[in-house]
């Protein structure tokens, strides 16, 4: 027994020793250690709301789901029917150092119509409400300031709706429902069409628009 823990008291101290080499050696070099941060944002139907952040550089990975409910490891149809109070959601995870929250805001804003309350484009009902879930006090404080810059521009004639309120757990959606625009590209499109979410985004935000 004193052998082993010997041993176990020796391999406890080798690792700790490495670990500190590590990052001694890091340290050294200048190599940063990379770190990670988590957006989530919810914009009606989260099939559309994928590709946008999927392709900007910074963006490590992204996961649809449900957020902001009370209903405890939610199915899509448990969602659908409007009584576990989420709303579809996507969860981002990024590189602060690549591409900042205040990007991805830029980002969010230009996917949604903020106007509209529990509804975007063809879907009706709170899983279908836009939010901000902010992760701390920064994210809460570059949200509100996006919000009111919007507003102040007099991009929308109507307010702004979209809440701002604190990040709780999010539930990943069913596999079939991630990377969905990858899977079923032509099916997406049509829906991404025929929920008019297109147009309206062309309307508001094609370079000739405007404002």
């Amino acid at each position: 027994m004193k052998k082993f823990f010997l041993f176990f008291l020796c391999v406890l101290l080798g690792g700790n020793v490495a670990m500190a080499d590590a990052e001694r050696k890091r340290k050294e070099t200048g190599i940063p250690v990379k770190r990670t941060e988590k957006a989530t944002f919810a914009g009606g139907c989260f099939w559309c709301m994928e590709s946008p952040f999927d392709t900007l550089k910074g963006v490590v990975s992204s996961t649809v789901g449900y957020a902001g409910g009370h209903t405890k490891n939610p199915t899509y149809e448990e969602v659908s029917s409007g009584k576990t109070g989420h709303a579809e959601a996507i969860e981002i995870v990024f590189d602060p150092s690549v591409v900042s929250y205040a990007e991805l805001l830029d980002v969010f804003w230009k996917q949604i119509d903020p106007t509209t309350r529990n509804r975007q484009f063809a879907d009706s009902g709170t899983q279908y409400r836009t939010v901000i879930f902010y992760h701390n006090e920064e994210q809460k404080r570059l949200a509100e300031e996006s919000k009111k810059k919007l507003e102040r521009s007099g991009k929308f004639s109507a307010p702004l709706v979209t809440e701002i309120v604190p990040a709780t757990t999010f539930y990943p959606a069913e596999e079939y429902h991630q990377k969905y625009y990858r899977k079923n590209p032509l099916r997406y499109k049509l829906y991404f069409r025929g929920s008019g979410r297109e147009d309206f985004l062309k309307k508001m935000w094609s370079p000739d628009s405007s404002k």
